[in-house]
């Protein structure tokens, strides 16, 4: 069975955090159009219509755990 790419968890990860595409390449150091094609193969895995949907569907399959989210929240926080 395919899974989302390190990389692709690693953008779905930024967009979780709140990070639009250009913050998400800087961050990566690709372009924009990059993270778009890694959210398009995201949106495709895991049927999701938009990025909410793709971060919903990721943590109800287990692709994005909730620690993870608190390690984002706790960033976001401090």
């Amino acid at each position: 069975m395919k899974t989302l790419t390190a990389r692709q968890r690693e953008v779905l990860l930024l967009v979780a955090a709140g990070c639009t595409g250009d913050q998400i390449g800087k961050q990566l150091g690709v372009r924009s159009t990059t993270v778009t094609r890694h959210l398009t193969g995201v949106y495709r895995y895991l049927g999701a219509q938009d990025r909410a949907h793709a971060v919903a569907l990721a943590i109800h399959h287990g692709h994005i755990t909730l620690a993870e989210l608190a390690r984002i929240a706790s960033k976001d926080a401090a």
